[in-house]
């Protein structure tokens, strides 16, 4: 689409052209045959952070028969697609669905204003190209965020550093045009996307590489393989095995939760097995300093894609001392040494704890509203008070260490649309979460976050490392899935329509009603034809027999005749 192209109204404007933003236009096409929206996208293709992060060794932690849609499944490379090969899948599903039409490219949402006096946004783009706010604003009924939380790079803060005089650039944004060969390259961080491009980059014995680290991560052993060719005709030729690999992988994840989050004594000897592998993979010069010092699951789990291996090389240095500042030429570390190096590479991360766009509703903006309670929060994940017809896809805890962001952001987006299908049918003209129910919402979250282990460690999941936990979820995938199967309408208010909203919610306490009262039913019939059963009967009946022989027993013994004297003779 373009720019002389975007409308001046529509009824679904979706922030970003992400994996979450296509998969809620995909959404809005299945399941409402909704064809009235827009999609702004900041970059000049979809795709997101795959699109976006292109560094070496770039690829999924989770296995991509779970990492893709439930509607769009297919026979994968190898287990966990590599950065190329999933960008591709996006690239195929936004042409499959028509979604290009839809696109905005190369157009940054700056503002959206609610107005209540018409119920509806008013929303404000950049050309990023020109960096011109666009003359024409579009009106939208409903704005759905799938911006994300790993959206902007986040850089250390370390002094003096306007004044390296070298190449520096993020992990996030790679720059391929820089040449490593013959180049001393000092590395920032030590996170997953380093462990990633690290043993890439210095495979090249010319390249030279100093890794700065400042905490030790946990390191599982590497479980990615390649699919054979035989393999891959029979996923792609028989599909209802495509269904069974999503379920095992997503029971494996499951599975994966209880060892290490929901069990201390699982998580312990869990620990101990993958101390075990370091320090039968690493260098011994390096083992002590690796050894994590927090509890497995409290910052994210990092694959050991080659990383370990790689630090045998004789090109590859890690340093433990920390950065006191940056200067001309290299870096100075705390201990006072001054290292020469030609290009930074910053592997930090993202800043996951503010919302980038000024969304305003009637009172304030998102981010006031964030810093109002501490830190990003919301209802589900997906809605906040104060802001009508606003949702978030990979909102405020709903991210794991352990399943399928994909598999989350569907169930975000299906949430979603159940509250938006009133206002396109034209039934109500807005909607918007109570005060009441989120805080319910996040106190019970945080409850529940208070017993973790996320707690014991700085890390991205929490705001400014290590305040507010507000990235993740603390439960089970299924448990998400439950508490967002259907929205609770007594949560909600609405304007043009409370009959609507009146009616939804009787009609979820009939539904809830007809529930309960076929589950006693199935029980109480359950329970009478195993009575009709002679061989059921039976067993019952002995057992009710031997139950009683047995407690008669207990009753005449010594004991309980000198303790319970005359009431056990009347017995």
């Amino acid at each position: 689409m373009s720019t002389n192209e975007i409308p001046r109204r529509t009824r679904v404007a979706i922030i970003g052209a992400g994996p979450g933003g296509l998969s809620c236009a995909i959404a809005l096409k299945r399941q409402l045959n909704l064809v009235d929206f827009v999609i702004y996208e900041k970059g000049s293709e979809v795709g997101g952070t795959w699109r976006d992060n292109t560094y070496p060794g770039c690829s999924s932690d989770i296995q991509m028969s779970f990492f893709s849609l439930s509607t769009d499944l297919q026979d994968w490379k190898s287990s966990h697609g590599s950065q190329e090969d999933i960008l591709e899948y996006w690239l195929r599903l936004a042409r499959k669905y028509d979604l290009y039409p839809h696109v905005i490219f190369n157009h940054k949402v700056t503002s959206a204003d609610w107005d209540p006096k018409a119920n509806c946004y008013h929303i404000a783009s950049e050309d990023v190209r020109i960096g011109k706010i666009e003359p024409i604003v579009t009106t939208a009924d409903v704005v759905i965020s799938a911006i994300g939380v790993l959206e902007t790079p986040r850089f250390a803060r370390i002094p003096g550093f306007d004044t390296f005089k070298g190449e520096v650039f993020h992990s996030a944004r790679w720059n391929d045009k820089v040449e490593l060969r013959g180049k001393r390259v000092g590395v920032i961080g030590n996170g997953a996307s380093a462990t990633q491009f690290v043993p890439i980059i210095s495979q090249d014995p010319e390249v030279n590489v100093l890794q700065f680290c400042r905490t030790a991560h946990w390191l599982l052993p590497n479980i990615r393989h390649n699919h054979s060719s035989a393999r891959r005709w029979i996923t792609r030729n028989v599909p209802p095995l495509r269904l069974l690999e999503r379920w095992a992988s997503f029971l494996q994840l499951e599975f994966l939760y209880t060892m290490v989050w929901s069990n201390s004594v699982t998580r312990w000897l869990f620990e101990k097995l993958l101390l075990g592998y370091l320090k039968y993979s690493s260098p011994k010069v390096y083992y002590t300093q690796l050894t994590p010092t927090f509890p497995l699951g409290c910052k994210r789990i990092i694959f050991d894609t080659g990383y370990t291996s790689a630090l045998h090389r004789p090109n590859l240095d890690l340093n433990w001392d920390g950065i006191e500042k940056i200067v001309e030429n290299g870096v100075v570390t705390k201990k006072g040494e001054t290292i020469p190096l030609d290009v930074l590479i910053f592997a930090t991360g993202f800043a996951a704890d503010v919302y980038p766009l000024k969304i305003r509703g009637p009172h304030q903006t998102i981010q006031d509203y964030y810093e109002e309670s501490e830190g990003p929060q919301a209802y589900m994940g997906t809605t906040a008070p104060g802001f009508p017809n606003f949702f978030t896809i990979f909102g405020p805890n709903t991210g794991t260490g352990w399943t399928s962001v994909i598999y989350t952001n569907e169930i975000q987006i299906n949430y979603t649309l159940q509250l938006i299908k009133p206002i396109l049918d034209g039934t109500i003209q807005s909607i918007e979460v109570t005060k009441e129910a989120t805080d319910a919402y996040n106190s019970k979250i945080h409850g529940r976050l208070e017993n973790t282990q996320y707690t014991q460690c700085s890390s991205w999941y929490r705001v400014g490392q290590e305040g507010k936990i507000v990235n993740i979820f603390p439960g089970y995938a299924t448990l998400f899935w439950v508490w967002l199967r259907t929205p609770n309408w007594n949560h909600y208010t609405s304007v043009g329509a409370d009959r609507c909203l009146r009616t939804k919610r009787i009609g979820q306490a009939i539904q809830g009603v007809v529930h309960t009262a076929l589950a006693v039913g199935i029980v109480a019939g359950g329970a009478y034809y195993a009575y009709q059963v002679p061989v059921i009967e039976e067993a019952v009946q002995s057992g009710l027999r031997l139950a009683g022989d047995l407690l008669r027993g207990v009753i005449q013994s010594p004991f309980a005749r000198q303790y319970l004297g005359s009431f056990s003779d009347a017995l």
